[in-house]
C-alpha cells in the first residue's frame, strides 16, 4: 500500500460522511450478525456485557467528532492503519432497534497512542487519526464508523471502546475485540466476561472487503442492551 493509494480528497470524504448519515453506504463483504435480529424474543438475545471505560476516555474531545476517524476536518492526509468500516445495530432488551441513541467509540492509533494527555504513548501519536467519534442511530438502530483496525496496547489485546447513551442516560460501556487475535486468550478484561456467550458476542471478525485496492476491512458489531424504552 503506498501513500498515493491512501490519498482521500475532500469531496470524496464529504460524500462518504453524507452516505453514512443517510444509511446509503453499502459495505461489501459484511460478516453475519453476531446477535439475533430485532424480531427475536428478548429471552433469546445475548445481552452485550458491560466493560470498563478504562483510564483513557478522551480528556479533551477533538474538534472533529464525526464518524470518520480516518480524516480530521479538511485534511487530505489519512491516518495510518488498516481502514475498517465498523457497523452494526443497537437493540433494546426486547430486540427492537433503538433510534436516536448516541454511540461513541475511541481507540489507540496505529502507534498504540490514545487521545488522552496522560497516555504515556502520547508522544508517538499519529496526528492524522481522530481517535474518537460518535454517531446517532437511525430508525433501524444502525450505526457506522470508518476507523482503523485496532492494534495492541501495552498489556491489552487490540480492542475498540464503545459507549451508548440516550438523552442524558448512559446505557452501556463495553469493548469490541478482533476475532482470531492470539492475545485475546491472555487479556484479563476480555477473560473477565464469565458468560461464554456474552464473551463471544464482543469478539467479531475483521474481514477484507473484496476488491478493495487499499486493503480495507469490514466488521459487524451488534449491541443488545438491558434497557427497555418507556412507553
Amino acid at each position: 500500500m503506498n501513500s498515493q493509494d491512501l490519498q482521500i480528497n475532500q469531496p470524496e470524504r464529504r460524500r462518504f460522511i453524507s452516505q453514512l448519515a443517510s444509511g446509503l453506504l453499502v459495505v461489501a463483504g459484511g460478516a453475519a450478525l453476531h446477535n439475533l435480529s430485532g424480531t427475536a424474543f428478548a429471552d433469546e438475545l445475548v445481552r452485550t456485557p458491560a466493560q470498563t471505560e478504562g483510564p483513557y476516555y478522551p480528556d479533551r474531545l477533538p474538534l472533529d467528532t464525526d464518524n470518520d476517524l480516518i480524516i480530521i476536518n479538511k485534511s487530505i492526509t489519512p491516518a495510518v492503519g488498516a481502514i475498517t468500516h465498523l457497523s452494526g445495530k443497537i437493540l433494546d432488551a426486547r430486540g427492537e432497534p433503538l433510534k436516536g441513541a448516541v454511540i461513541e467509540i475511541w481507540q489507540v492509533d496505529n502507534n498504540g497512542s490514545y487521545l488522552h494527555t496522560r497516555d504515556p504513548q502520547r508522544s508517538r501519536a499519529d496526528g492524522n487519526f481522530q481517535g474518537y467519534g460518535r454517531f446517532e442511530t437511525s430508525s433501524t438502530g444502525e450505526y457506522r464508523f470508518r476507523t482503523i483496525r485496532p492494534v495492541a496496547y501495552p498489556g491489552r489485546t487490540p480492542h475498540i471502546h464503545v459507549k451508548v447513551s440516550k438523552g442524558n442516560r448512559e446505557l452501556l460501556t463495553t469493548q469490541c475485540y478482533v476475532q482470531g487475535e492470539a492475545q485475546n486468550e491472555g487479556d484479563g478484561v476480555l477473560r473477565g466476561i464469565r458468560d461464554a456467550r456474552q464473551r463471544a458476542s464482543v469478539i467479531v471478525p475483521f474481514e477484507p472487503i473484496k476488491n478493495s485496492k487499499i486493503g480495507e476491512l469490514t466488521a459487524k458489531f451488534d449491541i443488545v442492551l438491558g434497557y427497555t424504552p418507556s412507553a
